[in-house]
């Protein structure tokens, strides 16, 4: 299993990258490049945004979730599986 630094410093691998798209679509608007092309990138750079968010969500399940349920909290536990559905309520949007 990764630990929290790793995961992280993955993730600000993947957002320089995303970070790259969105700097390429600004570009293409800006170029006045043909519509359907620049709604690709947008959409390319959304679903690695997603694939980002559903990688940190995995290791908050992984780390931080089951670290309270090994400590048997049950009021802690409930929080966290509060904070999870909302987060993937949002996630739904």
């Amino acid at each position: 299993m990764k630990n929290h630094t790793t995961t992280h410093t993955e993730n600000q691998a993947r957002l320089s990258r995303i970070e790259g798209q969105i700097k390429g679509v600004k570009r293409m608007i800006g170029d006045g490049e043909y519509c359907i092309d620049i709604i690709t990138q947008i959409q390319a750079a959304r679903s690695a945004l997603q694939s980002v968010s559903k990688i940190i969500l995995e290791k908050h399940l992984k780390h931080c979730v089951a670290s309270v349920i090994r400590e048997h909290d049950e009021e802690r536990i409930d929080q966290k599986l509060e904070e999870i559905m909302t987060t993937i309520k949002r996630m739904e949007k």
